[in-house]
């Protein structure tokens, strides 16, 4: 499964990441996030774009499981 990293970026670029890497991988990604600004406007995006999201807490970031 392909991973995006976002941690040290503030929003958009998250989403905008997320969005691209979906485009290029369809079937699922995983993203990794470190705040919570991001982590709440990545899975809004993911739930809009029709995608499942499975929440991940790894010590100070989350991984976000995303699956059509």
């Amino acid at each position: 499964m392909n991973t995006v990293d976002t941690c040290g970026m503030s929003c958009p670029q998250p989403v905008l990441m997320t969005k691209k890497s979906l485009i290029e991988n369809p079937e699922g990604i995983d993203i990794i996030v470190d705040n919570n600004v991001a982590k709440g406007n990545v899975q809004r995006f993911l739930k809009n774009a029709g995608y499942n999201a499975a929440i991940i807490e790894k010590g100070d970031v989350t991984v976000i499981e995303a699956r059509k």
